[in-house]
């Protein structure tokens, strides 16, 4: 018996690691999410705000970013995007005329894939020059709203990742650690018993005198 208890323990000790391996992958498959966007989506401004921002749950990649800014045809996104802290923060260029703006991002999350969403707004008037007055600041012009579906700029009108990509790829990897530590478990099964077969086997062969 003292041969088979260090082989029982090495089982249970494979089982519990195995179970740990596929239970750990779940908690991962959760994408970051937009929370509101300025301005806010459906929104009504008085002038062409200086830039639109969207906010998310986790700060998100810098790499991989991008935002337009729409109207009339034409897109009015000044530079790259920036990302400050948990921000994706988009300028505009001078002179974006008055009119509905969609704004179409798409980010990477801190999980390393893109969520995308769009929302839409409407400025009364145009954004100044550099020789008008200082435009209004997006904070200034609307408050951000929250965003109700999670990972979307706006309701129906922006996903996170098409329905059958929305979760985070199967963790493979994670399953092969697992069916590896499985078979550990069976082959350290099958090689206890075998041995205390043979034990008592030879316990049988030569019984006490």
């Amino acid at each position: 018996m003292r041969t088979i208890r260090p082989l029982l323990a090495a089982v249970v000790a494979a089982l519990a690691f195995a179970s740990a391996l596929l239970f750990s992958a779940a908690p991962a498959s959760a994408h970051d999410v937009a929370e509101s966007t300025t301005p806010a989506n459906g929104a009504s401004v008085t002038v062409v705000p200086a830039s639109v921002s969207i906010t998310f749950n986790n700060r998100p990649l810098a790499i991989g970013s991008g935002v337009t800014v729409t109207a009339g045809g034409e897109n009015w996104a000044d530079g790259p995007v920036e990302i400050i802290d948990n921000q994706a923060v988009q300028k505009l260029r001078e002179g974006a005329p008055a009119g509905e703006y969609t704004v179409v991002w798409r980010v990477v999350s801190s999980d390393s894939h893109p969520i995308e969403g769009t929302f839409t707004f409407t400025a009364a008037g145009g954004a100044t020059s550099a020789s008008g007055s200082a435009v209004a600041s997006p904070s200034a012009s609307a408050p951000s709203a929250s965003v109700p579906t999670a990972g979307t700029g706006a309701p129906g009108t922006g996903t996170s990742e098409p329905a059958a990509d929305a979760s985070q790829p199967f963790p493979w990897s994670i399953v092969g650690l697992a069916v590896v530590a499985i078979g550990l478990v069976i082959f350290l099964a099958v090689t206890a018993r075998r041995k205390l077969a043979a034990s008592n086997d030879a316990d049988g062969d030569n019984p006490a005198e």
